[in-house]
């Protein structure tokens, strides 16, 4: 699978008592597949999936399937804490239609290189779908090192790579090691590292609240390889991304950022509570800079408006089975 574009990991709106938004849900992807992104995630840590229970992800799963249509092509995250129950989050994606996955470390136990690999390897023999690993060791403990990498991509499922270590580092050792594998943006703050080292995409919470913002980035350094154009918008969103990485409320900020746009955000479930008003007037002052600065580096550079999904949507492989 070819996997090329922005695929923004979609938000789950709560309402005050914690239940989930369906509606709002819904809104929200069709928002999002109107922008213009490229793909989405169902499942991602954006979308609060570790505190959703199973029968709500199994139910974000059909429910997304019947949304998107095939509009755009669809990840499934499929990250839990046992082997075992990721692999029929696996199965059961791909009876809902996913398109591929999205394959983090277990949280917690911390595997070794090899037990990883063979955790992926379980997971893929479940689906027999494309995989884009996900390698966040802030959030799961465990690194996706050179020796699992050297392994895992030797099979022919494992094709993408969401770094969101920020190591730019690990940037440079993909690109170079590893050209087999699809780098993907999974920073927000290093976009414009990414897209320098040949990244043809970006999974992007951001683009919950920034569509247009963000793909106007993705435009002039993928599309158009106009990097000077791509940093000044870039020096115009990171403002905003500094809130997010480093404000240490990221969800709570995306789903802010979504109101302050007139779209469904909610509450967030617990343990998260939510956003104080310094880090709410934050974001909003950012936000407002942000979306002025881009619209205005546009005009003066008379960017073209982005490829539709239909443009860059990715060559499906065949499945197994």
């Amino acid at each position: 699978m070819r996997f090329q574009g922005i695929y923004t990991p979609v938000i789950t709106p709560f309402g005050d008592d914690g239940s989930i938004d369906h509606d709002g849900w819904a809104r929200m992807i069709e928002h999002l597949i109107g922008a213009g992104v490229h793909g989405l995630v169902i499942g991602g840590t954006t979308g609060e999936v570790y505190a959703l229970t199973r029968e709500e992800r199994l139910a974000q799963f059909a429910k997304a399937a019947e949304l998107i249509g095939g509009r755009v092509p669809w990840l499934a995250g499929v990250n839990d804490m046992r082997t075992e129950d990721c692999c029929a989050y696996a199965a059961a994606a791909r009876e809902r239609g996913a398109d591929a996955l999205l394959v983090a470390s277990p949280p917690y136990s911390q595997p070794t290189e090899q037990e990883l690999v063979s955790h992926c390897q379980k997971i893929d023999r479940a689906a027999g779908l494309p995989i884009m690993l996900y390698n966040y060791p802030a959030r799961t403990g465990a690194h996706m090192g050179e020796d699992f990498l050297r392994r895992v991509s030797r099979n022919a499922n494992v094709q993408a790579i969401k770094e969101s270590s920020g190591d730019v580092e690990r940037i440079h050792l993909i690109a170079r090691e590893f050209p087999q594998l699809q780098l993907s943006c999974g920073a927000d703050d290093q976009a414009l590292e990414f897209f320098a080292w040949g990244a043809q995409s970006w999974v992007c919470a951001a683009t919950n609240c920034l569509a247009a913002e963000t793909l106007a980035l993705y435009q002039a350094c993928v599309v158009d390889k106009d990097f000077d154009t791509g940093r000044a918008i870039m020096m115009a969103l990171l403002p905003v991304m500094t809130v997010l990485e480093r404000g240490g409320k990221f969800a709570q900020c995306v789903k802010y950022g979504c109101e302050l746009q007139g779209l469904p955000g909610g509450t967030v479930r617990q343990p998260l509570r939510p956003m104080k008003k310094e880090l709410m007037r934050q974001m909003r002052e950012a936000l407002k800079m942000a979306q002025e600065a881009v619209r205005q580096i546009q005009e003066s550079a008379e960017i073209a408006p982005s490829r539709s999904a239909a443009e860059v949507t990715p060559i499906r492989r065949a499945r197994k089975g």
